[in-house]
């Protein structure tokens, strides 16, 4: 049952990282993710500790039992007081176990929040962007010289350089998006008019 919570835990976590790295903003969750992670690390080590626990009364049940002729105590109550102490250890481990589980469906649903509130926010970044020019006019000098684009340039500026007209340099070299233009790029210049 922890081994299965665990790989949920892991897939959860790797999912919410790719999708984090996918959308370029920085992983929100992060935190969370170490406390989960941490809260199964303790689980882990106390499911550890009571299984030690039970082999050491395993062990001492075992040498009451040789010690059967010398003991004050019969077999049967020995084995009925193991048998009370195995109890308790489950019911401690499984209201243990409950706990945690309630934990991890916590933070497993604050992150489901986190992540869609980011996808959210992503989605009405996507919704404003400017849209994108697929149809580009002719009507521009065809003689003109070529400019390779500069650290800080801008369309605008390239046009105040040149002396051209910026609409005719979108034009002439089929700029989608005037934003997205980079540096070395080589860009056709229309002249005259």
């Amino acid at each position: 049952m922890l081994s299965r919570v665990w790989r949920i835990s892991l897939l959860l976590a790797a999912a919410v990282t790719t999708a984090a790295a996918q959308s370029g903003r920085p992983d929100p969750v992060q935190s969370e993710l170490a406390g989960l992670r941490e809260d199964l690390r303790l689980l882990n080590q106390r499911v550890g500790e009571l299984s030690l626990t039970i082999e050491q009364l395993s062990r001492e049940n075992s040498a009451l039992q040789t010690k059967a002729g010398q003991s004050y105590a019969t077999i049967e109550q020995l084995n009925k007081a193991v048998a009370d102490l195995n109890r308790s250890l489950q019911n401690a481990l499984a209201d243990q176990k409950h706990e945690v589980l309630q934990q991890v469906a916590g933070q497993i649903e604050r992150l489901g929040r986190q992540t869609n509130a980011a996808l959210d926010a992503l989605a009405k970044g996507q919704a404003t962007r400017p849209t994108v020019q697929t149809t580009f006019s002719e009507d521009f000098p065809k003689e003109g010289t070529n400019y390779t684009v500069q650290s800080g340039d801008t369309l605008s500026i390239i046009a105040k350089k040149t002396g051209a007209k910026m609409q005719d340099i979108i034009n002439a070299n089929k700029i989608a998006d005037p934003t997205k233009i980079r540096v070395g790029q080589t860009l056709f210049i229309p002249q005259g008019k």
